[in-house]
C-alpha cells in the first residue's frame, strides 16, 4: 500500500505489463461489461494524473496539435493513451466532456480502436437499457454476465462507501484519501482484487484514528480537481473536505437492482439539475458549511456555476484551474479567506 506523508492511498498503476486485455476509458462507464468481457478497464484520467510527470503528457498532446485552449484532462488522456500503449479505448460521446468526439477522431486516425458509449440525454431506464445492450454487444457480453459483475462489484463499492462515511460521520479520513479511494472506483485501479484488499486494510487503519480536527466542513462539487494539493492546503487552514460530489458518484451510491437502474441513478451525466438533488441532500446529511465549486478551464460545465450558487443554502466559492501543479498564492489567499468566512458564519462572528 502506497503511503504519501500522512495519507494512505489506493494502488497506483505504474505500468502495463499485459496490453492485450487493457481497455482505456475516458470517464466512468459500465465497467461491469468490461470485466465480463475479460478486459482490464483503465481510466486514462487516473493514469494521466498519477503519472510521474502529468505536465509532460499535456505537452506531448500540444506538440501533436492540441490547442492551448483545450481542457488539460483531454490532453492528458491523449498523452496517457500513447505513453502506456493503450490500443483500445471506450470513449463516452454523450453525458461527459464535449471534447471527447474530437479526441476519438484523433485517436482513430492514429490507429487506436475507439468504442463509443453514450449516456442517454434524459434519465430513462429504457434508454439506458438500449445503450447497455449495444455496449455489451461490442464486447461480446450477454446481459446475465454483466449483471453478475454488477453484483460482484458491490463489495468493492461498499468499501468505498464506508471510506466515504468515515470522512463525514466521524472525520477519520482525509479529504485527499476520500477523493482518491472514490475516484479509483472508475476502474478499481485496473486490479479489482488488489483494490478490495487495500481498501479493507485502509479501513482497519482509519477506524483506529482519532477524529481529524477542523474548523469547517467543506464540499467539493464539480469535476475532480487537476490539483490534488487542494485538499491538504484546505486542511492546513482549518477546512476539511467531507464530500466529493462527482467522485462519490463514481462509486454508484444509489441502491439499484439492475445495471440500467444503477447507471440512471449516476447523476454526473445528467446535468446540474439532477446533480443538485444529491448536493442539497448531502449538505444537510453531512452538516456542510460551504461548497468549493471546482471548474476546469475551458470546460463547458463552468456555465452551470450560476445555477449551483442560486440553489444551495450555503456559501459557494468557484475555483478554476487549468493545468496540474501547485496552487498559486492568489488561490491560496482566496481559499483561506473562504474558510475564515465559513468559520465566522458558523460561529456567528462578524467579519467586518
Amino acid at each position: 500500500m502506497k503511503k504519501c506523508q500522512k495519507h494512505i492511498l489506493p494502488p497506483v498503476v505504474t505500468g502495463i505489463s499485459r496490453k492485450d486485455d487493457a481497455v482505456g476509458i475516458t470517464t466512468t462507464v459500465p465497467v461491469e461489461v468490461l470485466f465480463a468481457a475479460g478486459c482490464r478497464p483503465m481510466d486514462m484520467n487516473n493514469l494521466f494524473i498519477t503519472s510521474p510527470d502529468p505536465e509532460e503528457l499535456i505537452k506531448s498532446a500540444e506538440k501533436r496539435g492540441f490547442p492551448r485552449t483545450c481542457c488539460s484532462w483531454t490532453k492528458g488522456i491523449y498523452g496517457a493513451v500513447h505513453r502506456y500503449g493503450i490500443k483500445k479505448v471506450v470513449v463516452v460521446v454523450g453525458g461527459d466532456c464535449s471534447n471527447t468526439l474530437a479526441l476519438a477522431e484523433v485517436l482513430e486516425y492514429e490507429g487506436i480502436e475507439c468504442v463509443p458509449f453514450a449516456f442517454p440525454y434524459r434519465q430513462s431506464v429504457e434508454s439506458m437499457g438500449t445503450e447497455l445492450r449495444g455496449f455489451s454487444r461490442n464486447f461480446g457480453v450477454g446481459p446475465e454476465s454483466a449483471e453478475h459483475w454488477r453484483r460482484r462489484l458491490r463489495q468493492a463499492r461498499e468499501l468505498a462507501a464506508e471510506i466515504d462515511r468515515l470522512s463525514w460521520d466521524s472525520q477519520k479520513v482525509h479529504g485527499l484519501e476520500n477523493h482518491l479511494w472514490q475516484v479509483s472506483t472508475s476502474d478499481f485501479c485496473a486490479d479489482l482484487q488488489s483494490y478490495q484488499n487495500e481498501a479493507a486494510r485502509f479501513l482497519e487503519i482509519a477506524r483506529m484514528r482519532e477524529p481529524l480536527k477542523c474548523d469547517v466542513r467543506i464540499a467539493l462539487a464539480g469535476v475532480p480537481p487537476v490539483v490534488p494539493e487542494l485538499y491538504d492546503f484546505l486542511e492546513s487552514v482549518g477546512g476539511l473536505v467531507v464530500y466529493n460530489e462527482t467522485q462519490r458518484q463514481f462509486t454508484m451510491p444509489g441502491p439499484a437492482d439492475s445495471l440500467a437502474l444503477q447507471y440512471c441513478a449516476y447523476t454526473y451525466p445528467y446535468g446540474i439539475r439532477c446533480r443538485l438533488e444529491d448536493i442539497v441532500r448531502e449538505i444537510d446529511r453531512r452538516r456542510l458549511d460551504g461548497i468549493i465549486h471546482y471548474v476546469q478551464s475551458f470546460c463547458y460545465r463552468r456555465i452551470e456555476d450560476r445555477i449551483l450558487r442560486e440553489n444551495v443554502p450555503v456559501p459557494v466559492i468557484t475555483l478554476e484551474q487549468d493545468r496540474p501543479g501547485p496552487l498559486s498564492g492568489q488561490l491560496k489567499t482566496r481559499l483561506e479567506a473562504f474558510v475564515e468566512l465559513l468559520w465566522a458564519r458558523k460561529e456567528g462572528v462578524s467579519v467586518f
